[in-house]
């Protein structure tokens, strides 16, 4: 239902009859991530879903959303927590509500999906345990027409080489926000990139831990630091044709 919402096959639809659990203006993704930092600080699950749910059920895509709303609010958080102005219980808290208030936007995001639509499988790597990284980047997939799987925080480069063989996918992703042995990190990577490279499978990269001296000598179809680039690379690899509008336009009656 957003979807067919945001894409314009119901002209005249009015947002408020979706229910969403608070009315958001016409906000700046700026302000929007205030209000989520706010919202993440107090634990307020309904202000977090107000945010997330209203943000996207009105318009703002998802890679957006991930970098303008999301990361903001999130850096700020952790700011908040090196700073000793909260409890690192604060920013678990905040970072497992927004996970979970994301995954109820999955149902919304695979409506009318293309039976045909390509895989894409990622993660991070073995010894980075962030979350919400993939997590923005497989919503951000599903969003753009993909059947995206998500092998979530921690995952042995050698799983990947599985994910592979397994799912047959036409993308990989990695996003690496910490290594702990960079080192080992590349060589191991080259083996699969090798691997994708032989089964002609993009491989994308990105992550704050790649973005000095590794990335240099890191080969990959693409590398970016932003949610923003990698859509604009997926939706170049797999175009997602646009359902014909139905209906009559809308008319302004004075």
């Amino acid at each position: 239902m957003l979807r067919l919402v945001r894409e314009g096959t119901f002209p005249c639809l009015d947002l408020a009859k979706l229910a969403l659990p608070e009315k958001l203006d016409e906000a700046a993704p700026d302000t929007l991530a205030g209000h989520l930092f706010d919202g993440l600080q107090r634990g307020d699950i309904t202000s977090i879903r107000g945010v997330i749910h209203g943000a996207y059920a009105a318009g703002l895509p998802m890679e957006v959303l991930g970098d303008e709303v999301i990361a903001p609010a999130m850096v700020r958080l952790g700011h908040s927590w090196e700073e000793g102005r909260i409890d690192v219980m604060h920013e678990h808290r905040g970072t497992l509500l927004c996970a979970g208030v994301l995954h109820e936007l999955r149902p919304a995001l695979e409506a009318n999906a293309e039976s045909d639509r390509p895989v894409a499988v990622g993660g991070n790597p073995e010894g980075d345990h962030s979350y919400l990284s993939s997590l923005l980047i497989q919503l951000m997939l599903l969003d753009a027409g993909w059947a995206a799987i998500n092998l979530g925080p921690n995952t042995p480069l050698a799983s990947f080489g599985v994910a592979i063989r397994e799912t047959t996918p036409r993308l990989v992703w990695l996003s690496a926000c910490y290594l702990p042995d960079p080192k080992r990190f590349l060589a191991e990577y080259r083996q699969r990139y090798d691997q994708a490279l032989a089964a002609r499978v993009s491989m994308a990269v990105g992550g704050q831990a790649l973005q000095h001296a590794i990335q240099g000598v890191l080969p990959a179809t693409f590398h970016g630091l932003s949610l923003s680039e990698l859509a604009r690379f997926c939706r170049s690899l797999h175009p997602r044709p646009r359902p014909p509008k139905r209906g009559r336009p809308c008319t302004d009656h004075a």
